[in-house]
């Protein structure tokens, strides 16, 4: 597995370099996308996509507080793909292990947060300089990345196939709790997504959504399309209200100043 840990890493050092440093997107090194590339590279496209939606039902509600994340989720995403398409083991398995796994790198990647720090004031310095900013950027952000880098080399040449090995060793029983843990993970990570965005306004989209998925039981994909249609319905309804808004304010001030005019015409007029 020496070849696919040092594509994996070659991958994860490219998008920890293009994304927050140079593209700005914030978006190469999401689980569903990080998940595809690692499908692909790894021959399985399909189940790439598949964990990838999963890992992302689970990363997307968890935030960085105070500038330290308790996860890491790319990271956990390439070495969870890695362990079910190299294993060949369940993809409940490899979301299961992917949250522990998250957690432990974040960590370890903690320790490295002070050196970082320390960089401060030659940044400061440097900014001046956009090119050579630039330039420095670039070259610590690889620095920087190189350490995870590595940390999947290891996980994938040398962990995969061990943690594989442990596995196939525990009883029936922890195997079905795994799998349901997996299930549940996905839940507790729309749910805390859901409570950050509630709104009691929205909440009866909420039960609408669950009754075309439970008693109607409608595909996902069809929940996604409806729900894609009422949300381009309300904006289109919220930006005309905006628009008319805008406009009545606008008038207002209009007249407004009209009527300043008036009054100082008719104030220099009773004045001569």
């Amino acid at each position: 597995m020496i070849k696919e840990a040092v594509l994996l890493s070659v991958v994860y050092l490219i998008v920890y370099i293009l994304d927050p440093s140079i593209l700005s997107w914030q978006a190469l090194n999401r689980p569903i996308v990080i998940s595809s590339i690692v499908g692909a590279v790894l021959g399985d496209f399909k189940l790439g996509i598949i964990m990838g939606a999963s890992l992302e039902s689970i990363f997307m509600g968890i935030s960085a507080i105070g500038g330290q994340i308790p996860a890491d989720a790319t990271t956990a995403s390439i070495i969870a793909v890695a362990y079910t398409i190299l294993t060949g083991s369940t993809t409940e398995a490899g979301v299961a292990l992917s949250l522990p796994i998250g957690t432990a790198i974040a960590a370890f990647n903690a320790l490295f947060t002070p050196v970082w720090a320390s960089l401060v004031p030659h940044w400061e310095k440097t900014a001046s300089n956009p090119k050579r900013f630039m330039i420095e950027n670039i070259i610590v952000s690889a620095l920087m990345g190189l350490i995870p880098s590595i940390i999947i080399f290891i996980s994938v040449a040398f962990g995969v196939q061990g943690l594989n090995n442990f596995l196939s060793t525990l009883p029936e029983w922890v195997m079905k709790g795994l799998n349901a843990s997996a299930s549940m993970l996905i839940g507790v990570g729309f749910a805390i997504l859901t409570s950050m965005i509630w709104e009691k306004e929205i909440g009866y989209f909420f039960i609408f959504g669950y009754v075309l998925a439970k008693y109607l039981e409608l595909h996902i994909l069809a929940i996604a399309m409806f729900g894609i249609v009422v949300a381009i319905t309300i904006f289109i309804q919220d930006k005309k209200l905006i628009d008319l808004k805008n406009s009545l304010l606008k008038q207002n001030v209009q007249s407004m100043n009209t009527n300043s005019i008036l009054a100082n015409d008719e104030e220099d007029f009773f004045n001569d």
